[in-house]
């Protein structure tokens, strides 16, 4: 198996930046190229490894169910891969959203790391896509999303499989920041023993936890983590990046990026990117505690109002019917049930 070794004082992280591919979801998949260029530059010239970009819910997913980008997905990527002299470019694909067409495409313009993501429970269906990847020649990793409806062991089986798939790195999602540290102590360990590729780590603060869980990751064997600028992100946000780096750093981990121009890819962020950073407020609190995924924020809100239901109830009848990202048309389904109550 891949660890980090706590004595190894040559201890490194490999930092995954979804600012422009997590972050969409916060603008509703609005970003323009300059906003792309500008990011990906201070980004790229800050050292930060792996720079992700694309729709909030990747590859192939803009429509009128889940949100149209203002981009298409060939204008996105060939924006940021002119911006990148030497960061890679990362792109996420959800079979079902996206399709080989989407991949190969995504390859042709420049894309070196490509993630296959799928339901925690179901990493059969990256087989095809994962194979795909490493025919074309790009690094193939394999995620888990929602990964807080499945047990250690459960997490451990899956992501052997898509080692058995061919991916090169494989992780687990918090999707609905609803992890605390331990959980994420419990998780990793047993994925650590079960395979022999790098892990990942994906984490949202709708608890306030995501720095948190993020080094409980490092520490329990995971050596790719993913952050975002200001935490740009669904819901609460993601990791917020610039801390998580500061943190590691403080602690031991090399994780080779300078933190001063960070900094300032964070401030372009901030000024550039978003309204305003992301916040645990009472709606993104409550997700993750329903552990519900933290992109159906915005939806919630507006069929809640519609529906005249209190978001409080319909987070939390999401979260007992384990509904997911890709289910969207439940959500008002659910509301109207709610409000016949």
């Amino acid at each position: 198996m891949i660890v980090n070794e706590p004595d190894n004082p040559e201890r490194h992280v490999l930092i995954h930046d979804p600012t422009l591919r997590d972050g969409h979801h916060a603008v509703r998949h609005q970003l323009n190229a300059d906003q792309l260029r500008a990011y990906a530059a201070a980004a790229d010239a800050a050292g930060v490894p792996v720079v992700e970009v694309g729709h909030g819910n990747g590859l192939g997913a803009s429509s009128l169910l889940i949100g149209q980008a203002r981009l298409s997905d060939e204008q996105m990527l060939t924006t940021v891969r002119e911006a990148l002299t030497s960061s890679k470019m990362g792109v996420f694909m959800a079979p079902g959203w996206g399709t080989s067409t989407n991949l190969r495409q995504a390859v042709s313009l420049g894309a070196d790391i490509v993630r296959i993501a799928a339901h925690c429970t179901e990493a059969d269906v990256t087989e095809r896509h994962l194979g795909v990847v490493r025919e074309l020649g790009a690094q193939a990793q394999g995620v888990l999303l929602m990964s807080h409806m499945a047990s250690a062991r459960q997490l451990a089986e899956q992501c052997a499989l898509l080692e058995s798939f061919g991916a090169q790195a494989v992780g687990i999602f918090d999707s609905a920041g609803h992890y605390l540290p331990s959980d994420v102590t419990e998780r990793v360990t047993a994925i650590a023993a079960a395979v022999d590729v790098p892990i990942i780590f994906h984490g949202h603060n709708n608890l306030g936890m995501a720095v948190a869980n993020s080094i409980a990751a490092v520490e329990a064997g995971a050596c790719i983590i993913d952050g975002c600028a200001r935490g740009f992100g669904a819901g609460a946000g993601n990791t917020q990046l610039e801390v998580v780096v500061a943190v590691l750093e403080r602690m031991g981990w090399k994780t080779g990026i300078e933190q001063r121009g960070l900094l300032a890819a964070a401030d372009i962020a901030h000024e550039q990117l978003m309204p305003m950073p992301p916040t645990i407020d009472s709606v993104s609190l409550v997700s993750g505690l329903a552990g519900v995924f933290s992109g159906f924020k915005h939806p919630v809100l507006r069929i809640a109002a519609r529906e005249g239901v209190d978001p409080w109830d319909l987070f939390y009848e999401l979260g007992r019917r384990q509904v997911v990202a890709g289910q969207e048309d439940l959500i008002a389904d659910i509301a109207r049930e709610l409000e016949d109550r």
